[in-house]
């Protein structure tokens, strides 16, 4: 049976008012008191009851967090670097799935509201399909959009600049020699998805480079070998192509390989994340680095920021990417691969 502060009150001979008072350390007692209590919840293994903490306190130090997918190692990579962060405030994260379905993460969010979270961090999984939910939980308490975003702002964003990113990716593959390209992503479904294709379209026109109709699938592993093997069967190859993500970059690169494709000789692959896949690939994958550390960080200070239905303006932070160049792609003259 646990130890209530009844029994705490009761072996320290006072009153259950000036035990909690006691404990709670928000009233002053006498040191006398303060003592006899402390040597009572100590003896009697006291454990303070959490909920009734947060009902007190009106927080609970608690941060719930719903991303599309904890499979995608990119997410479970942002995720961890989240967790750290909370942790250098004594905070706890609660972590949920929206497995990709608006109806999932609308109810996901539901639960975590439940359980009195003081914030939200969420990487929504459709741009328009998750407005009704991510707005409504906005409005009770603070949250943050990180990565990915909703159409039409109304909730705080902090993610990579996307454009950004894709115009480096393209800049290289030019510089290596390239004159076609071709982008490889996930369909248009999500935040991402969109502003890589976006910003892929305009760095290639700026470029001058020739481009073909996109592969749209998902962000994975299997859709990028189903789209490796597609290029294989439409012929040529294009000198270039740029993916939506490390997974498809993998799984694309595997394909090429396995109908003969040489890497980077005949085709030069970029990826986008800078997953762990990037380096375990054959070859080391060329990527895009999303600054996973410095948006989790800064998803976190917004979030201590916000107030709950506060009606100013939503800010959205868009962090610089870098360029990593390994393998899969052919350097600009005068430049090496790592």
């Amino acid at each position: 049976m646990s130890v209530t502060i009844h029994d705490v009150a009761r072996a320290a001979g006072v009153s259950v008012a000036s035990a909690s008072r006691a404990l709670s350390g928000r009233r002053r007692v006498t040191p006398e008191i303060a003592e006899r209590v402390a040597r009572a919840a100590a003896e009697l293994g006291y454990q303070p009851n959490a909920v009734a903490k947060a009902l007190r306190d009106q927080t609970t130090g608690t941060i719930g967090m719903v991303v599309p997918g904890i499979g995608n190692p990119f997410f479970t990579t942002i995720v961890e670097a989240v967790e750290r962060e909370l942790q250098n405030f004594g905070t706890d994260l609660l972590l949920c799935s929206s497995q990709s379905s608006p109806e999932v993460e609308a109810r996901r969010l539901e639960t975590l509201l439940a359980r009195r979270v003081d914030g939200l961090i969420i990487s929504p999984c459709g741009i328009e399909a998750s407005v009704p939910a991510v707005l409504d939980a906005a409005r009770r308490v603070p949250l943050v959009q990180l990565d990915r975003h909703i159409e039409g702002g109304g909730a705080d964003w902090v993610g990579v600049d996307d454009e950004a990113g894709m115009s480096q990716a393209v800049d290289h593959v030019a510089a290596g020699g390239a004159h076609s390209v071709v982008f490889v992503g996930s369909r248009l479904l999500n935040s991402s998805a969109r502003l890589r294709l976006d910003g892929f379209e305009r760095a290639a026109a700026r470029a001058g480079m020739e481009t073909r109709t996109p592969l749209l699938g998902d962000f994975t592993l299997e859709w990028g070998i189903e789209a490796g093997r597609r290029l294989l069967d439409d012929g040529p190859l294009p000198d270039a192509v740029v993916c939506g993500n490390d997974e498809i970059a993998v799984g694309l690169l595997r394909s090429l390989r396995t109908g003969g494709t040489r890497i980077p000789e005949d085709v030069s692959v970029v990826g986008f994340d800078d997953v762990g896949h990037a380096t375990m690939c054959d070859p080391p994958l060329t990527t895009v680095r999303q600054p996973v550390e410095e948006m989790a960080a800064e998803a976190v200070r917004l979030l201590g920021q916000i107030k709950a239905g506060d009606p100013r303006p939503a800010q959205r932070i868009a962090i610089a990417p870098s360029i990593v160049v390994r393998q899969t792609s052919r350097p600009a003259a005068g430049r090496e691969t790592t």
